[in-house]
């Protein structure tokens, strides 16, 4: 299945987003500390870690929904690090998170089309009713994404799956650079578990788009990424593919503890959850 109704971008592998020692303090709290992290262009990279380990807080700093105390954000060549969030996603940078975000009392036609309606429409008219252009796109979109039969259904009334690929589909209307997936997984039955995998792996492939997935499922992490980055205490822990993350002593011990031997064989079973 194609997904034609976007834009191509050409994978390129030059650098998309540069992060470069990050740090994010809440108090005496250091919730992200110095950290490094890049995504070039037709990626798809994981970034792993314990619960509290800073993974959102990482994730916030890059699409400047928090402004990092130190360090700098570069996207597509422009120091984003002080940017407004709007600013950063006119340029291309799309962001999920892990709480669903969608529109509850909309349909799901009515989410995707209100979700372009920032991108280059006056304010005054950011709510009228989209044109037959963003409709047809909302609509291939749903087809694409299993969502056509739900077209007019409101968005709470999804199941949990539905709506992460709803919030995808989201997403992906105002044509991204990069997404920033917040636990793609959470919440969602198993049997959409693949056919969530099976989109992203699409979008990536055939137009390019490149992910950044924040996920506790690491076999879902090791079918889609090419590189995997962990996180420990608000520090890089590791970074490499997902095999060699997969055998890191100090990543087993950082989920499992120091003793980490007799449960090291749970996270090549993909069955992480911290």
């Amino acid at each position: 299945m194609t997904v034609d109704t976007l834009t191509p971008n050409a994978p390129t592998g030059s650098p998309l987003l540069t992060a470069k020692g990050v740090t994010k303090r809440f108090g005496g709290l250091t919730a992200v500390n110095d950290v490094d992290i890049h995504v070039n262009e037709g990626e798809v990279i994981g970034l792993i870690g314990p619960n509290g380990s800073g993974k959102t807080t990482l994730f916030d700093c890059l699409s400047r929904v928090q402004t990092p105390e130190e360090g700098s954000v570069q996207f597509r060549g422009q120091d984003i690090t002080n940017k407004r969030p709007h600013k950063v996603a006119h340029l291309g940078l799309a962001r999920t998170f892990q709480v669903i975000r969608v529109y509850r009392e909309l349909t799901v036609l009515e989410n995707l089309e209100l979700s372009l309606q920032w991108k280059n429409v006056p304010m005054s008219k950011r709510m009228l009713r989209p044109g037959k252009a963003v409709t047809d796109k909302a609509e291939k979109l749903m087809d694409f994404l299993l969502l056509t039969r739900l077209r007019d259904d409101r968005a709470g009334a999804l199941s949990g799956g539905q709506r992460r690929l709803l919030e995808l589909g989201m997403s992906l209307m105002s044509d991204p650079k990069l997404v920033l997936l917040d636990e793609a997984t959470s919440g969602v039955n198993p049997s959409l578990v693949e056919e969530i995998k099976d989109r992203i792996r699409t979008v990536n492939k055939e137009l390019g788009i490149s992910f950044l997935l924040v996920e506790h499922d690491i076999r879902f992490v090791k079918d889609l990424c090419s590189r995997v980055v962990v996180l420990n205490y608000g520090q890089k822990l590791a970074e490499g593919s997902p095999e060699s993350i997969m055998e890191n002593r100090a990543v087993i011990e950082a989920y499992f503890g120091a003793d980490g031997d007799e449960e090291s064989t749970v996270i090549d079973d993909g069955k992480v959850s911290s």
